[in-house]
């Protein structure tokens, strides 16, 4: 699998076209002890973990891999944390963990899947209310994160309690804890070059010392799983952030993200230091956020920092305490320029540090791929010749009304690019594949015409206070998945639907955060036969498309209610070997051990192959466009 041309090919020039799912939802808690964030006990013994066991136990590896081949699904994209690989503290690797890693990989290839890794992360760590980083990087800084709930740094499921406020947890992006360990971690030299970890050689300064640290402990992943050919490449990090860089103002809160408490940087900043601070608080409409009030936070004067540590940002001369005994906002635009000029965080510092992140998983990995990300609903970063090659863009792209409010409503949808509502059947469908074909024109006209993967979609399966779940009725699930897989079609474009749980429960969902979209559950094996037992929303889901095309894709589609499918490309005059389509037995069951389809092509010859699920279309070369019709049969 190598970049060409603004697609993946393989070894004969077709055009791939991954279709796949990101494994798995709980691999960002611990396994033991279970790390499920409702659970209090424990959470902040973050040393004393094993993620051995996630994505799944090895023993459950076959049955999981085989479901989801029978699916269609032959691309992972594989939850790795950089907290399941260095826990027990700077330099100290899970070497246990490590071999399970591979073996799990292992038993990926013997299933005939391809994956790449994801070091995956959400609002900096669990600590701070997502996962990703150790415990002790917070430590490092001289956060006190036993404190960052009541002191309003990060809102976490195991220190609120149930009912935890639906999604809530990304608020924490802007949120002291999470905002200040980005802000170091990218930017420290520009925005905190006073801070320094003591101890370390020549006071290493606090960004090297996290990058170093993070690029190490992934890059022990690629040298465990190097020349294992399931592995295609690896994420640079999950969705970055930028935390405070690039905030215009730090006395105002600015941006989409208001639910819940919603304090300005400054706020954050005092209210870590142990000022109490009256903070507005915001609800959220599909028509927007509205202000719903105010209260005072932190009324106990806790300080979110270790005894004798004071805030970074003080430390750095961003702001401090007046003779009078007030605080003092010094540099309002402190995060907004660096030496006159307006910094620009993609550009700026997540393009530098994807390249840094190559070269160190290529030192381990020659022929990795590396799939860059960038911070949500924002363009990826420029990329150029003098950037790191062989790179694929891998953005994530969501039905944002379903995410949010967990319900469906087909006339509704949401145009993030506008933050407007979209009404109508027809108008959501052409925004929703217009925002889609965002990601690749983005990829062609301002990263050098590189591939396009949409690396995270998918549905919330607990939708209207889990209906599904009570009647057993998916409809809405299903329509909400097809809505989205329509997108993907439309666009040609390969995708790695989020998620799959193996210990998704419908009380408590993936494990993490109260999320619920996994589209397997073992609640749901009633009713189902062999490996599609557990599957939620099937009909939508296991759907025909083209694996491999000979040339490059000019249309394809799914209608789900008369099961046709249709695909048509432009062949490419070099590329022999036929094109692969995927023709599940769910949506069209065998008849006398007969294809359950009829197939109309434009020319040339088809074969199907019931057993692998596919269908072998082979051309002429008579014409340019080929055509091939699937129906029931």
């Amino acid at each position: 699998m190598k970049p060409q041309g603004g697609y993946l090919v393989d070894e004969h020039g077709r055009r791939i076209l991954l279709r796949g799912v990101n494994l798995g939802g709980s691999s960002k808690v611990p396994f033991h002890p279970d790390g499920a964030t409702y659970r209090r006990e424990g959470f902040f013994d973050h040393r004393r973990v094993s993620f051995v066991g996630r994505p799944f136990p090895l023993d459950e590896a076959d049955e999981h891999f085989a479901r989801l081949r029978r699916w269609g699904m032959t691309f992972l994209r594989l939850l790795v944390t950089w907290e399941a690989i260095e826990h027990e503290g700077p330099g100290c690797y899970d070497l246990e963990y490590l071999d399970y890693l591979h073996a799990v990989v292992r038993k990926a290839g013997e299933h005939g899947l391809k994956l790449f890794i994801d070091p995956h992360q959400d609002v900096w760590g669990r600590l701070s209310g997502g996962d990703g980083a150790p415990g002790w990087t917070y430590e490092a800084v001289g956060f006190d994160p036993t404190h960052f709930d009541p002191t309003g740094a990060a809102i976490t499921h195991a220190v609120h309690g149930d009912p935890f406020p639906r999604m809530i947890w990304p608020t924490n992006g802007n949120k002291l804890a999470a905002a200040t360990m980005f802000a170091l971690f990218f930017g420290g030299n520009d925005f905190a070059p006073a801070t320094r970890v003591a101890g370390e050689p020549r006071g290493e300064s606090i960004q090297e010392y996290l990058q170093r640290h993070y690029l190490a402990a992934i890059r022990q992943v690629a040298q465990r799983l190097s020349g294992l050919p399931a592995v295609v490449g690896y994420g640079t990090l999950n969705e970055p952030l930028p935390g405070y860089i690039g905030w215009r103002d730090l006395s105002r809160f600015h941006g989409p993200l208001r639910v819940g408490d919603t304090p300005s940087p400054f706020q954050s900043m005092l209210l870590g230091e142990g000022f109490p601070q009256q903070v507005d608080f915001y609800r959220i409409f599909p028509t927007g956020a509205r202000r719903a009030g105010s209260h005072l936070v932190n009324p106990d004067r806790l300080r979110a920092w270790l005894p004798g540590r004071v805030c970074v940002w003080r430390e750095n001369g961003v702001w401090d305490v007046a003779p009078d005994g007030q605080p003092r906002l010094l540099r309002p635009r402190h995060f907004h320029q660096v030496n006159g000029r307006e910094v620009r965080f993609n550009d700026d510092y997540y393009r530098p540090f994807a390249n840094r992140f190559a070269r160190e998983i290529r030192a381990a990995d020659p022929e990795a791929l590396i799939f860059l990300e960038g911070e949500p609903g924002v363009p990826g970063p420029r990329w150029g010749p003098q950037d790191a090659a062989r790179v694929v863009y891998a953005p994530h792209w969501y039905d944002g009304l379903v995410l949010l409010f967990k319900d469906f409503n087909p006339l509704m949808g949401l145009d993030y690019r506008i933050r407007k509502l979209v009404l109508g059947l027809g108008p959501v469908r052409r925004s929703f594949a217009s925002q889609v074909a965002d990601f690749p024109k983005q990829a062609a006209h301002q990263m050098g015409g590189i591939p396009t993967l949409i690396g995270e979609f998918g549905v919330p399966f607990d939708m209207r206070n889990k209906h599904a779940y009570r009647t057993g009725d998916f409809s809405h699930p299903v329509r909400a998945l097809d809505r989205s897989f329509r997108a993907m079609e439309d666009n040609r474009i390969g995708c790695v639907l989020w998620n799959y749980t193996a210990d998704n429960t419908n009380l408590r969902g993936d494990q993490w955060n109260d999320e619920d979209l996994s589209i397997f559950s073992r609640d749901q094996q009633e009713g189902a036969a062999g490996l599609d037992a557990g599957g939620r929303a099937l009909e939508g889901l296991v759907r025909p498309y083209a694996m491999r095309a000979a040339g490059d894709p000019l249309r394809m589609s799914f209608d789900l209610h008369t099961r046709q499918f249709e695909f048509a490309f432009r062949h490419d005059p070099q590329v022999s070997a036929p094109t692969e389509i995927f023709v599940p037995e769910l949506q069209y069951p065998p008849r006398q051990q007969a294809p359950g389809y009829r197939v109309e092509v434009s020319d040339g010859e088809w074969e199907a192959q019931p057993e692998e699920q596919l269908l072998l279309y082979r051309h002429t070369h008579g014409q340019e466009v080929h055509t091939v019709k699937i129906w029931p049969g």
